[in-house]
């Protein structure tokens, strides 16, 4: 997959057949767009283009806009990769970006830049200045510049009901399982390991200290969970903890995992985590020994749960 970081980098010698959007999440709704994507180019005379944006439009436009993403710029490119798209164009969003007409829009990025054969595009998309034109004004351009408009249709969507809101409120739920259902896949968190207080360590149960450096990342729910990383191509499993470890008055929020049978150094090594299932609320107990019987239960818990894997 290429990768193009604006849309004045692109460069192709094909038409396209593209389409655009934040695809938060990369979930199963999306997947559907995408995979009409790919199923369009696959005779090879057309090549496919995602156009997506960051900084998200809402961290731009609404002032105080606390919005969490579900995905980094990494994993959405991951993601996107894994599906067959043979274009990437992240282009960074800002406010004169926001102020450009419909038919700019249309005329100047679409058709002279992209060179499109075909947009295929939601029944409810809107853009333009102000998202004042809708899917009937673009199938009006597509007659006048002489490209396809294929539009998803409001039957298509509802069948599948899915939105990156409904699963951000579910991750902020610790609703693990409706959350990994609509993205088709288990949740990530992707960071960097440091050095914490290394208290696990003293009760038999050491952590993996997990730093995710992009601040506008969503972190599920406070609470003990079932995960899953691969380190060195073998699939690790383990519990990680969120929250402020109250037991032993925290001060901060961390992710903190203890992986099973595992002991190797992975400081400041990249690693991303898969969260499989939600175990219990974060709970502040009376002694740092009942903290480890505690423990116990939730790795005895785990280990029942995977043996059903």
């Amino acid at each position: 997959m290429k990768i193009f970081h604006s849309i004045n980098d692109f460069t192709s010698t094909k038409k396209t057949i593209l389409t655009l959007g934040t695809f938060d999440g990369v979930h199963i709704g999306h997947k559907k767009i995408l995979n009409k994507l790919t199923q369009n180019t696959e005779n090879e005379k057309y090549e496919s283009l995602v156009l997506t944006f960051f900084p998200h439009p809402r961290m731009v436009l609404q002032e105080h806009s606390d919005i969490k993403l579900l995905n980094t710029i990494a994993e959405k490119i991951d993601l996107l990769k894994k599906i067959g798209i043979e274009n990437l164009v992240i282009h960074p969003f800002d406010e004169t970006f926001s102020r450009l007409t419909a038919e700019e829009f249309v005329s100047s990025i679409l058709v002279d830049r992209f060179h499109i054969q075909k947009i295929i595009i939601g029944h409810d998309h809107r853009f333009g200045r102000n998202r004042t034109a809708d899917i009937d004004d673009l199938i009006a351009f597509g007659k006048q510049y002489d490209f396809e408009v294929e539009q998803i249709s409001v039957q298509e969507i509802n069948e599948i009901s899915v939105s990156s809101t409904k699963i951000r409120n579910a991750l902020l739920e610790g609703n693990m399982a409706l959350a990994n259902e609509y993205l088709g896949y288990e949740y990530v968190l992707t960071g960097i390991i440091i050095k914490g207080k290394q208290l696990g360590r003293t009760i038999g149960f050491p952590t993996a200290n997990l730093k995710i450096e992009e601040n506008y990342k969503l972190i599920p729910q406070n609470g003990v969970y079932i995960v899953k990383s691969m380190i060195n191509e073998q699939a690790v499993f383990g519990m990680m903890n969120i929250g402020f470890n109250p037991t032993v008055d925290g001060q901060k929020q961390s992710i903190e995992i203890h992986y099973f049978d595992f002991n190797a150094d992975l400081y400041n090594q990249r690693i991303s985590v898969s969260i499989l299932h939600r175990i219990r609320s974060e709970q502040k107990f009376e002694s740092v020994e009942l903290l480890k019987e505690q423990l116990e239960k939730d790795k005895k818990t785990t280990l029942n749960y995977l043996n059903k894997f």
